[in-house]
């Protein structure tokens, strides 16, 4: 059986990109500020402002922004340091 996979610990890593830590151990850099630019949205583009963007917090195993996780990825695209 295949063990879930989920985010433990994530930390502000400078210029809109996050460092998370996973429950296997592995570590990973995600650039979320590229994201973003890629795919502008009204909904994604206020996490542009540093200040917006390091009000993150882990729920449910997973790294969210906003009170309705206005912003949240799939657990895959974080493990492997890309969001598409």
């Amino acid at each position: 059986m295949e063990k879930r996979l989920y985010i433990v610990d994530a930390s502000d890593a400078g210029d809109l990109k996050i460092c998370l830590i996973f429950n296997d151990g592995a570590t990973s850099v995600v650039d979320v500020g590229d994201f973003i630019r890629r795919h502008p949205h009204p909904q994604y583009n206020k996490y542009l402002d540093p200040k917006k963007f390091r009000k993150f917090a882990i729920e449910g195993g997973n790294v969210v922004w906003g009170r309705n996780w206005d912003l949240i990825f799939p657990i895959e695209q974080l493990y492997a340091g890309y969001l598409e």
